[in-house]
């Protein structure tokens, strides 16, 4: 079961994206900005559907961070991934160790080599078979994830269905599942094939 992705827009927009994809059980939401808190009142106005947020490292402010995790917490949000820069792993542990919602490592995350760098900075890792080379490591780092106690989510990036496929054959193996790039494009060569 995949999340769907909701990304930054006017209501009018949002109100669109969330009807369209109705038959998807998770959303997942972008926010990062100065409106989080409107984006996800409007979304729950539409809909009570689990929710992952996707921060972008766009919190600065620990204590904000904090208070904004309690609340979506509340909101049904399931996890909140990469809520600040990418090297700043000191706020991210300190945030995880308080957050009653998951913290997630996205941009902070690349490589199988990263996972022991930022281990006791979050609660979990987005692997992405764009970012981490293929299927291969991607098995290799949920592996590690698992001897280090960390959740797993496997992600993607906006691309074809080829790459979502591939992702696919591994996600019984992770916690949550992310997998929507191929639905995001109308280019996709190898839906023309079908």
């Amino acid at each position: 079961m995949t999340s769907f992705t909701i990304g930054i827009d006017e209501p009018k927009i949002l109100k669109q994206k969330i009807s369209e994809a109705g038959e998807f059980k998770i959303f997942k939401v972008k926010l990062g900005t100065t409106d989080d808190k409107q984006i996800v009142q409007f979304i729950r106005d539409e809909t009570d559907k689990p929710l992952y947020v996707d921060i972008n490292q766009g919190w600065t402010d620990k204590y904000f961070a904090l208070e904004m995790s309690e609340w979506l917490h509340r909101q049904n949000v399931l996890l909140i991934e990469q809520p600040f820069y990418k090297n700043d792993l000191e706020k991210s542990a300190w945030l995880t160790e308080r957050s009653p919602t998951p913290i997630i490592a996205d941009e902070s995350v690349q490589r199988l080599s990263d996972i022991e760098k930022i281990k006791n900075s979050f609660n979990g890792i987005n692997i992405k078979l764009m970012k981490c080379t293929g299927m291969n490591e991607a098995y290799k780092m949920i592996l590690k994830a698992r001897e280090n106690n960390l959740k797993v989510m496997m992600g993607c990036m906006t691309e074809t269905s080829c790459g979502i496929s591939a992702a696919a054959q591994l996600s019984s193996l992770v916690d949550f599942t992310d997998l929507d790039g191929n639905l995001l494009i109308t280019n996709d060569p190898l839906m023309r094939l079908l």
